[in-house]
């Protein structure tokens, strides 16, 4: 699947805060957290300068947020619209982060909520847990990783 990249811009909070609650509306209730709260913890954690919209045939479908650190890419946020998922939009959009990770020589980290079903799709790209606490696995996939091969 050939995705593109545009770089977000302030008006598109709107809609990836759309996209974000919506696809986080079962883990809030099942972690017991209060969405208006974590509303606007998102309002803080969502950088335009970090995050990218997932496009394809010229329709924005998602988007990526990716923190370069000095030593790792952050995979932040990642949500595809529910139905343009099981497409491999999101495998796409990881492994254009692996490949950008790859050729800095840093490894790509992230956290995912226990029960999100995306573990799996990270766990099939390679990513392996580093460690856990309550709610969370923190993932790691090192440069040497061959992202295409999970094609």
């Amino acid at each position: 699947m050939e995705i593109a990249f545009r770089p977000a811009a302030e008006q598109d909070f709107e809609a990836c805060r759309r996209l974000y609650f919506s696809a986080m509306e079962s883990t809030f209730r099942e972690l017991n957290i209060d969405p208006v709260a974590h509303s606007e913890g998102f309002r803080e954690q969502w950088v335009p300068a970090q995050v990218r919209i997932i496009q394809f045939d010229g329709r924005d479908l998602g988007w990526v947020q990716v923190i370069d650190r000095w030593n790792e890419l952050f995979l932040a946020q990642i949500f595809v619209e529910p139905e343009f998922q099981r497409r491999g939009i999101g495998s796409s959009a990881i492994r254009c982060v692996t490949r950008q990770a790859a050729a800095k020589h840093v490894p790509v980290t992230l956290a995912v909520i226990k029960n999100n079903p995306a573990r799996r799709l990270y766990m099939r790209l390679g990513f392996r847990t580093t460690h856990e606490d309550v709610f969370k696995l923190y993932m790691r996939l090192d440069p040497k990783h061959d992202a295409d091969a999970a094609e």
